[in-house]
């Protein structure tokens, strides 16, 4: 499902317009990515935590040249945990269509 399709069911769900469902989903995701990158985690209870951390620095191998190492650095990279409430959705029902799932959040 991409964003277009998510916005088009939210707004049809909550009674509110394309538009004002995109832009939820818009601030929802800069939000988001302003505090994950402040150091800080996004928890939506039941759903998951959004956080980020460093994952670090190795030694690997040029692909050009496979016999010159690289240095890789240290790089910062997202990471979702899913709460329990989902992962117990997961293993208790198959995936219905978007449209038909009602799972409350």
């Amino acid at each position: 499902m991409n964003k277009d399709k998510l916005a088009a069911i939210i707004a049809e769900k909550c009674n509110v317009t394309k538009k004002q469902a995109e832009d939820a989903l818009d601030c929802f995701v800069e939000t988001t990515m302003n505090t994950i990158k402040a150091g800080d985690e996004v928890t939506l209870t039941g759903f998951g935590t959004f956080s980020a951390r460093t994952r670090k620095g190795r030694v690997g191998v040029n692909p050009q040249k496979t016999s010159e190492p690289i240095t890789i650095p240290d790089t910062l990279v997202v990471k979702f945990k899913a709460g329990q409430r989902l992962k117990k959705y997961l293993k208790t029902k198959k995936a219905t269509a978007p449209t038909t799932m009602q799972p409350s959040l």
